[in-house]
């Protein structure tokens, strides 16, 4: 607690604030993503969006698992639910994540699916042991953050002979992401403009601070680690355009408290040792890369709910105007998109972006009410979020 109100002290933050406005060059501007989703809703609850001078501007990146998730993927665990009948476990921001014909977990589950939220995977186990008569399934969704606690229950599944347990995994490697949205190269979605990179804290904290490397690198685009409360961001912020100004490209941890270089080694040993990488997986906004996200290695294929169920992903296009992905690389801002606050809305969501906690459209819409006022009065938002 002590710390996070060290990390929230308004004074500490006008000095940042201050330091930031210094630190900019006349003349310059300054295009820098966060790719995090949390670091999105963090800026907007804080308001430190509104705070930052006019030559920064922040681009939401695809850092939100619920939101990259194709509807494809996401219409399987519908479907297992629906037509197979499985007890299907999910946290619970996926459940109101439009599939096909808007349906949703949501509205299967009213419709009489077996449709369970859980808090993790191992929840998901204890159902399968208590249910034994049960198909049991697991949708894994999320970034190397999550990754290894879906290993872990595998491998524990495994160990104990758990017949009726599976997992639909759509775990996804950050390392992809960036390389699609740098890559002018890239035949799945044209590149945005980026100067550098506010990385995220909790993925760091598995793979390493060094992992991002390559990426700075090769691309020659700066990466500071960041945490996720105020003083956190204002402090990477600074340091990112501090290295901007002096054209570095180097990694930078602001978040040393959690993440290392190394990263978690025995995370890693236990993601590797029960997963492999794919060879393509479809984005939602980044559309079908390679090498881009995992699935569970032969030894565990019994416990994979799409070799179990013979799943196929169907391609399912996402609502004509619904502009999530856009927003999901960066290409405009959540109240670009004509359906924001309107036709869809938290409580009625068109696209995934206005559902999930770490969405960027339910971060302007929950903590930028501002932006609702100008949308109603027809302003822009083209030129800055």
């Amino acid at each position: 607690m002590q710390l996070t109100e060290e990390l929230r002290l308004p004074d500490r933050a006008e000095r940042l604030i201050d330091a930031i406005a210094r630190a900019l060059q006349p003349g310059r501007s300054y295009r820098l993503m966060e790719f995090c989703g949390g670091h999105t809703h963090a800026l907007c609850h804080f308001g430190l969006l509104d705070r930052l001078a006019a030559p920064i501007q922040m681009i939401h990146g695809p850092g939100c698992p619920v939101c990259v998730l194709p509807i494809g993927r996401l219409q399987q665990a519908i479907d297992l639910a629906v037509q197979q009948r499985v007890l299907l476990c999910s946290y619970g921001d996926l459940l109101r994540v439009p599939g096909r014909s808007r349906q949703s977990l949501l509205s299967a589950r009213s419709l009489g699916a077996d449709v369970r939220v859980v808090y993790g995977p191992m929840d998901a186990l204890a159902l399968a042991k208590k249910h034994p008569d049960r198909e049991v399934v697991f949708l894994a969704v999320g970034f190397e953050t999550t990754t290894p606690m879906t290993a872990a229950v595998v491998a524990q599944a495994y160990r104990e002979s758990i017949p009726n347990f599976s997992v639909l995994c759509n775990h996804v490697l950050t390392e992809a992401a960036l390389r699609a949205l740098l890559s002018s190269a890239s035949q799945s979605v044209s590149s945005v403009s980026i100067d550098g990179f506010i990385g995220p804290g909790h993925v760091a904290a598995i793979i390493g601070t060094d992992a991002f490397s390559r990426i700075a690198q090769t691309y020659h685009k700066p990466i500071v680690i960041s945490g996720f409360e105020p003083i956190d961001l204002l402090s990477s912020l600074l340091h990112l355009i501090e290295q901007i100004n002096q054209d570095l490209a180097q990694v930078q941890n602001d978040f040393a408290r959690a993440a290392s270089p190394a990263g978690n080694r025995r995370a890693q040993a236990l993601i590797d040792e029960v997963m492999q990488v794919r060879e393509s997986f479809a984005w939602r906004g980044l559309g079908e890369l390679p090498y881009s996200a995992l699935k569970l290695r032969s030894t565990y294929q019994h416990f994979d709910a799409e070799l179990r169920f013979s799943l196929s992903t169907d391609q399912i296009p996402d609502h004509r105007k619904c502009r999530c992905p856009d927003v999901l690389r960066g290409a405009c801002v959540p109240t670009d998109c004509t359906l924001f606050g309107t036709a869809c809305t938290p409580d009625s969501p068109l696209g995934s972006c206005m559902v999930s906690p770490e969405g960027a459209c339910a971060a302007y819409y929950l903590h930028r009410p501002q932006r609702l006022l100008r949308k109603a009065h027809g302003s822009s938002s083209t030129s800055s979020p």
